[in-house]
């Protein structure tokens, strides 16, 4: 973090001079397009060749960290190790000296122990546990902007350029055993309080660590909405996930064009898109658990629980720019006071942050329209300096037990219980009435990478649909959602919670064609009319919603198809799971962990797509490949039996086999897959789905065995 604070105040002023886009450093250097284009100043080549120089040096000194920090840590410990020594030799204890051990502590340049983590991990200082830790990188900046000279970054001509950095903090909650610190939705939360006391900024933006800004103006049309007339109502701006490092055919359809270019858009004609977990923009005050303004109630949100007056360290309500409120007799304010601890904990400066972040997030006050909003100017008063109070408040708030007795993660803040916290979090948002926004900038707000090897991808939609069905079970059902959700983004959510279910019907669809190629008979006893016509409007219907999505997401038909492809795929491996793991939780209170159980590595390091071909067995292929086998065993028999029929009905045949080769259509790319590069496929992967395939066959016959008529003709008799 010191390294990198260290490089900001080259590579941002660098930005702002010469507008660079990305502005993630190491993205744009490896930029395939020509660097120099639309670049009007002439000293722009200099300054590049001087900001790669020290990006190239800022790299090498990150990379040689860690055996920097264990070099420093062995001396400093074997320097304790020998004043332990001396010491006991000064008291006669001679014969102990061999047991001399202690702690293998990591130390930090300035000589004192790392109150984290330790490479060597003891007791509190491993993961699970070791305290607090809250270290500011980069101070405040000035209210004015500070341009910079020739000289202040040796070469780099930096006048008129605001050389400005915002505030850098480092944030480490403290873990303690016994506590349970629910992953991301806790960290969230604690970032939250800890955010609230140094700067109280009533945005919030949210960025998973493998994500980084694409597009520096992104923010400010985020902003536009929020700020806009009516956008105090809006709790969050979500922008759409883009992805890097994907392979060129995307065989696992990691883009996810058409739920982002289709289903979120549509959403947001609706009461607005749910949380996605990273690349969302928030207010504050709905992370809060407030309900939005009413049009009909001229008072602000916050002003039912905060009616005393503030004192905080931050910026203060401007005098003569008060909230307009509600009068509240003297009881009903003693009581809205005794609530606020049980709701938001002991801490009366996150306590009084609060309705200056609600003040500060308003409006502008610039149309009779806006009747409660903030005053031009109102935003300009300097910020109070940190002192060791302040950020002896904000450790306090991030320690173990804060949330004890408080609704963190019940009402307030990222919400707890759930695999899939961040559509919990939206939900619960629009169930108070909160609106969300869709915003798609013309270039990428954000981009990240995802799992591009099948058994990551797997895994990583197993936890999405484990969530789904958790929320089902839940009182976050959509079923249970407020009169102030509306209909249709009722059943949106309502879908949410669904759809890993339909993986049930889909296995069914998936063994049909086979099981019907196995008896000889098809899958309906008669091809009626009636069955014709559904069959027409179904099909017509499916063929619309294809044409919808591709025109409206604007993709090509290639990647429309990988949708369906992996959309079957992963219903019939990672979707049949969660239900399963569900339902064990709910009625047995079971709970089921698919584990990787065997993983071979890939051979070409240099390969950009290497981990495409790593092969890594898991629980979740069963399904997908005993569909596979019972489809070809099915074809295998259905062509066999038509050969040796006394009279061969190829139409029925061919009629029966083109469903089978549909399913197994959809299921090519993890066909692909389990191959790798080489077909190097564990033999166990065959054994199993063999010996489960023709289980099921020979079952089948069993119970309905083909009927002996002149249509299917004699035995299997091969001459």
């Amino acid at each position: 973090m010191a390294e990198a604070a260290s490089f900001a105040h080259l590579w941002v002023p660098f930005c702002r001079k010469h507008d660079i886009e990305p502005r993630n450093p190491e993205s744009y250097f490896n930029m395939k397009r020509d660097p120099y284009k639309n670049k009007v100043r002439p000293d722009f080549v200099r300054d590049r060749r001087r900001v790669k120089r020290e990006y190239d040096e800022f790299k090498v000194r990150v990379n040689g960290l860690p055996e920097s920090i264990r070099r420093r840590s062995d001396a400093y410990n074997t320097r304790e190790e020998i004043k332990i020594m001396k010491r006991r030799r000064e008291l006669d204890y001679d014969e102990l000296e061999e047991d001399v051990k202690i702690p293998k502590a990591t130390w930090m340049a300035d000589g004192t122990h790392w109150p984290g983590t330790w490479t060597v991990p003891t007791t509190e200082h491993s993961r699970g546990d070791h305290a607090s830790i809250i270290q500011v990188m980069v101070k405040p900046p000035s209210d004015e902007p500070l341009t910079g000279t020739e000289t202040d970054s040796s070469s780099m001509d930096l006048t008129d350029i605001d050389i400005r950095l915002p505030m850098l903090v480092y944030v480490s909650r403290e873990k303690r055993p016994g506590y349970d610190h629910n992953k991301k939705a806790g960290a969230m939360n604690a970032l939250v309080r800890a955010s609230a006391i140094m700067s109280n900024g009533p945005f919030i933006l949210n960025l998973d660590c493998d994500h980084y800004i694409f597009n520096s103006q992104a923010l400010r049309e985020g902003m536009c909405f929020m700020m806009d007339r009516g956008g105090d109502r809006i709790c969050y701006v979500q922008f759409p996930q883009r992805f890097e490092g994907i392979d060129p055919s995307d065989r696992y359809a990691n883009h996810n064009t058409v739920f982002f270019d289709v289903n979120m858009r549509a959403l947001d004609g609706i009461q607005g898109p749910v949380y996605v977990g990273t690349g969302c923009l928030f207010r504050r005050t709905a992370l809060y658990a407030f309900d939005p303004p009413r049009t009909k109630e001229p008072s602000s949100c916050c002003d039912c629980f905060f009616t005393r007056r503030r004192k905080s360290s931050v910026a203060s309500v401007p005098d003569g720019a008060s909230i307009e409120g509600k009068s509240v007799d003297s009881d009903d304010e003693e009581m809205n006071i005794a609530l606020i601890p049980k709701t938001f904990g002991n801490s009366s400066l996150l306590v009084d942050s609060i309705r200056v972040a609600e003040f500060q997030g308003r409006p502008l006050a610039d149309h009779p329209s806006v009747k409660y909003g903030r005053p031009p100017g109102a935003l300009t008063l300097p910020r109070d300096l940190l002192d060791a109070s302040t950020v002896a408040e904000a450790i306090s708030v991030i320690s173990c037990w804060y949330e004890d007795k408080t609704e963190w993660g019940l009402r307030v803040g990222w919400i707890y219980g759930s695999v899939t916290e961040d559509v919990v979090t939206g939900y619960r948002m629009h169930n108070r009435g909160w609106k969300s926004v869709y915003c798609v900038t013309k270039r990428d707000a954000f981009r990240g990478s995802a799992p591009i090897n099948l058994t990551d991808r797997l895994h990583q939609v197993l936890r999405w649909a484990t969530g789904s069905v958790e929320i089902f079970f839940s009182r976050n059902n959509a079923l249970l959602a407020s009169s102030k959700m509306k209909f249709l983004q009722r059943i949106a959510y309502l879908n949410v919670g669904i759809y890993p279910f339909t993986s049930i019907f889909l296995i069914v669809y998936c063994f049909l064609p086979a099981l019907s190629l196995f008896s000889g008979e098809f899958i309906v006893q008669s091809l009626n009319i009636t069955f014709l016509v559904y069959l027409l409007g179904i099909t017509l219907t499916l063929i619309a919603l294809a044409v919808l999505e591709i025109k409206w997401s604007g993709i090509e038909l290639e990647d429309w198809w990988r949708n369906e492809q992996f959309w079957l795929i992963g219903g019939t491996s990672a979707h049949l799971a969660a239900v399963l793991q569900g339902l064990l939780k709910v009625i047995a209170g079971i709970e089921i962990s698919f584990t990787l159980t065997s993983k071979s590595g890939g051979d070409d390091l240099n390969d950009e797509y290497a981990d495409l071909y790593i092969f890594k067995w898991s629980s979740l292929m069963v399904p997908p490949i005993t569909i596979m086998m019972i489809n070809l065993i099915g074809i295998a028999v259905a062509v066999c039996r038509t050969i040796y029929s006394v009279i061969p009905e190829w139409s029925s045949l061919l009629g029966g086999v083109f469903f089978s080769f549909w399913v197994l259509a959809h299921l090519y790319p993890f066909a692909k897959g389990l191959m790798g590069r080489r077909g190097r496929t564990p033999t166990i992967v065959f054994v199993w789905s063999g010996l489960v395939a023709i289980t099921i066959s020979l079952l089948w016959v069993a119970i309905n065995p083909p009927s002996n008529n002149d249509q299917i003709g004699g035995s299997f008799q091969f001459p």
